[in-house]
Order: structure tokens, then C-alpha cells, then sequence
């Protein structure tokens, strides 16, 4: 997946939906912008809601989709491997529970519950089909 198209899902997870918002926050040139969103809607990762403030022409917003929002801890995944990992740091934008205001962080867990902390406790296998 090309690196604009994680960033703008990302500007979309943050509540970002407006096509001049994202292009102001990622200082990404309007074609490129268009199109992308374009792509991200033709898959079923957005879908394009329209607006209108007073005065003005009536124009698109892009909301995440169930699939769109099915990717968020993906991309909080990736976020917070990138403060951990890149240069920069930390970003001033938290992530936070609505609830209880905690941060909000990506873990593996199992189907049983089992929160699983190290690449060690995941064993990879494949499931053959049943044969005749």
C-alpha cells in the first residue's frame, strides 16, 4: 500500500475528513490528494459525505467505511511503532480512550484474551483443508 494512501487512512482514523484539512496536514499536492481518495473510496475504505457551510458550494468529506475502520489498529499499530522507532519521537497527538482518557495503544491478543507481549508467543501455522 503506497505510503499516501496510510496517510491519509490515518488523517481519516483522527477525524480528519475534509479534502483541504488533509492536504494542509500532509502538504500533499491536490492531484495526488484526488486521486488517492479516489482509490480509497473505489475499494470501500471511504465514502464521500457531503457538506456545506454557509455561503459555499456544497463539497465532499471522506469518512472511514466499516472496512476503513476495520484497519484502525493497523494504523495504530503503525503509529506507535513510528514514535517508538523513527526519528522525532513522540507526537503531541494522543490517541485516547473517550471513556476513562487513557491512552489508546495496539496489542495482539488471542481469541481467549491472552494479551501477547513478545514476537516469541505467536506460533505461525497453516491450515490445509480436509481432504476427500
Amino acid at each position: 500500500m503506497p505510503l499516501w494512501i496510510l496517510l491519509i487512512l490515518r488523517e481519516a482514523v483522527y477525524g480528519i475528513t475534509r479534502f483541504e484539512e488533509m492536504r494542509a496536514d500532509l502538504a500533499i499536492p491536490r492531484t495526488v490528494l484526488s486521486d488517492r481518495l479516489n482509490r480509497l473510496v473505489g475499494a470501500g475504505l471511504l465514502r464521500r459525505v457531503p457538506y456545506q457551510q454557509p455561503g459555499q458550494r456544497t463539497r465532499q468529506a471522506y469518512e472511514l467505511t466499516d472496512g476503513g475502520r476495520a484497519l484502525m489498529p493497523a494504523v495504530v499499530a503503525l503509529r506507535e511503532w513510528a514514535e517508538d522507532h523513527l526519528p522525532g519521537g513522540r507526537s503531541p497527538l494522543r490517541l485516547r480512550h473517550r471513556d476513562c482518557g487513557a491512552d489508546v495503544r495496539a496489542r495482539l491478543v488471542c481469541r481467549r484474551g491472552h494479551v501477547l507481549e513478545a514476537a516469541g508467543e505467536v506460533a505461525a501455522t497453516v491450515e490445509r483443508p480436509a481432504g476427500p
